[in-house]
């Protein structure tokens, strides 16, 4: 009993974490609603395919595979593109296609020639610290706005979706403090269905959609043949950049976690998890879904419920790819009202900040980590101010990056550190 409530939690976790994404970039398209279903399922097919590899021959670690937010951010500068005239909707999906197939072919080389051992002697305490900590100040604007209901139902601020919204997020959190440990490993989940049902008595919930047919295979080359271009493929190489300093990220801190859970018994193996990386970007363009990359928030999720078992995350990731192939159940999880969806896991995301704050207190805090710390997240953070429409004048890759507080924070935080201990190796 305990092993299938643990991996329902896992696929209300993956769920949670996944709808809205391609509901999201369908509607910047301008996809039908059947479009944006098919979107979703070929999305979730892709995930849950991510997971299973890594987990059995990538890293060997339950670490959840999600939409990239590069690749969600790449998406929709594409889709301004398209709203302003300058590329066709079928020519832009189709390099989008192709990106991730070179970025795919990147991973690849990079895991063969055994380059991430070298990449990942970057990810100090500091650096790590430091990722936490502005993936948390990323991910916070969109919960907060999540949970308040904008662009729910309406553009602004909607109480009657905020106030029950706001009940589920303090109910979630009493949830994961219980003494009783059953309630507390399963909270997650409790809190979806209980958030679920509430918004479906008071009338919040989305109509489903229409479906045809009981059984579909995900689509193969659904946006057409891949389109390349020198613009794809400049964006899909610093993209693939960007995202292996993500990969490499998500990997430690997961690792941390399972050392202080206990439950770390063998050293992942990053080469072998860019090379499964690099076959699921393949097939994230292969199968027209959004790109995948190993989620950081997946820590805060074993850090909440303690389910740090490999198995119950197998089970499901494979129910998850199950439910695509039907899609009755596709538009029954696609019905799941974001507002629920941020509140059960915001104390999930939160939790992170916690993990940053800890590898920071294994530094010595000098002058000079006090200075990168200090200037990374001040940029970092920064960035995320800048409005979108201020850069869309820049170039795509340029805009992708500008647009990023996370990996513009990462970056600087790396150079910095990098610079100081050159610095420090000539004086002596």
């Amino acid at each position: 009993m305990r092993l299938w409530l643990s991996s329902l939690q896992w696929v209300a976790f993956i769920l949670a974490g996944t709808i809205v994404v391609p509901i999201v970039i369908g509607e910047a398209f301008g996809m039908s609603t059947p479009e944006i279903a098919a979107f979703l399922q070929r999305t979730l097919f892709v995930l849950g395919i991510a997971g299973l590899l890594q987990v059995l021959f990538g890293h060997r670690l339950p670490i959840m595979e999600g939409p990239a937010g590069l690749w969600w951010g790449i998406f929709i500068v594409y889709a301004g593109l398209v709203s302003s005239g300058g590329l066709s909707g079928e020519s832009a999906l189709r390099q989008l296609e192709a990106g991730m197939l070179i970025s795919g072919t990147l991973f690849l080389i990079a895991g063969l020639f055994r380059w991430i051992d070298a990449i990942k002697k970057l990810f100090t305490p500091l650096v790590t610290g430091t990722y936490l900590i502005l993936l948390v100040a990323q991910l916070s604007g969109s919960f907060i706005k999540g949970i308040l209901g904008i662009n729910y139902f309406t553009e602004g601020v909607d109480p009657k979706v905020a106030l029950p919204a706001i009940g589920i997020l303090i109910f979630a959190i009493l949830l994961s403090k219980s003494r009783i440990a059953f309630v507390k490993s399963y909270s997650i989940l409790i809190s979806l269905v209980v958030g679920w049902l509430l918004f479906y008595l008071l009338g919040l919930t989305r109509p489903m959609t229409a479906t045809e047919g009981w059984v579909t295979l995900p689509e193969f080359l659904a946006f057409g043949i891949p389109e390349f271009s020198s613009g794809m493929t400049i964006t899909a190489v610093m993209t693939a950049l960007l995202l292996l300093t993500n990969m490499i990220a998500s990997i430690k801190v997961m690792e941390n976690v399972m050392k202080q859970q206990n439950a770390y018994k063998k050293a992942a193996n990053y080469n072998h998890s860019s090379i499964i990386t690099g076959i699921n970007q393949w097939l994230s363009g292969l199968f027209a879904a959004v790109g995948s990359v190993p989620l950081s928030s997946t820590a805060g999720f074993l850090m909440t419920t303690k389910t740090v078992e490999k198995l119950p995350f197998i089970i499901g990731n494979v129910i998850v790819v199950s439910i695509s192939f039907f899609p009755i159940f596709t538009s029954f999880v696609a019905s799941i009202p974001p507002p629920v969806g941020y509140a059960v896991i915001f104390i999930t995301i939160a939790s992170l900040s916690s993990l940053g704050v800890k590898e920071y207190h294994s530094l010595k805090m000098t002058e000079n980590e006090l200075f990168i710390i200090s200037l990374a997240l001040m940029i970092g953070i920064g960035s995320l101010f800048v409005p979108g429409e201020a850069l869309t004048h820049l170039p795509g890759v340029v805009m992708s990056i500008a647009n990023n507080g996370l990996i513009l924070g990462t970056v600087t935080c790396i150079v910095l550190e990098q610079i100081f201990i050159y610095l420090e190796k000539r004086k002596k």
